[in-house]
């Protein structure tokens, strides 16, 4: 199965106003619109920080849980989602065109149902884009790679903060057996 990795397009991300924007990242919000729409399964990952998270040391704060920031643009929401908080617990996900995982760090894998959700599926090919690129992107594509699945970036579909180390990360993972379509 084929499953979508839409990564953190949040408001904060991808608009020109928003605490951590992207440069260019709304030029992608139409394209991963698309993509959501037109796909069997997605997963889109998202920040979902406490007030005083310890990634507000590093990085401005955004994505703050419940705030205007956290939220997606609404075109890149389906109507059949579901929301998995980082947190023990059950997850009912049947039925679900969208997986929305909340996490607290820039790896999406540090969501504890990610794995176990990814093996449910039979998930053998992804297609990634989102923002950013050299960073939630490419925690997302390697930790996708590691796991034996076939791995594609959508370069139109994905803006960076950093032109160059965002150029240095595709090349990494296409010498890691991504590709980039």
């Amino acid at each position: 199965m084929t499953v979508h990795f839409d990564i953190d397009t949040q408001l904060d991300f991808v608009v020109p106003a928003g605490a951590l924007y992207a440069p260019g990242a709304e030029k992608i919000v139409e394209t991963v619109a698309e993509l959501n729409h037109r796909a069997p399964l997605v997963i889109s990952t998202t920040d979902a920080h406490a007030e005083n998270d310890p990634e507000f040391r590093q990085w401005p704060h955004h994505c703050v849980a419940g705030c205007l920031g956290q939220r997606k643009p609404a075109s890149t929401l389906l109507e059949k989602r579901v929301v998995v908080p980082n947190r023990p617990g059950e997850i009912a996900i049947g039925g679900a065109r969208q997986i929305i995982i909340e996490k607290q760090a820039l790896d999406c894998f540090t969501n504890i149902h990610l794995a176990r959700i990814l093996d449910s599926l039979d998930a053998d090919h992804c297609l990634v884009y989102g923002v950013v690129t050299e960073i939630c992107v490419k925690f997302a594509a390697f930790g996708l790679l590691k796991t034996g699945r076939k791995v594609e970036i959508v370069t139109s579909a994905i803006r960076s903060l950093d032109d160059a180390a965002a150029a240095a990360t595709l090349a990494d993972f296409q010498a890691a057996g991504g590709r980039l379509v």
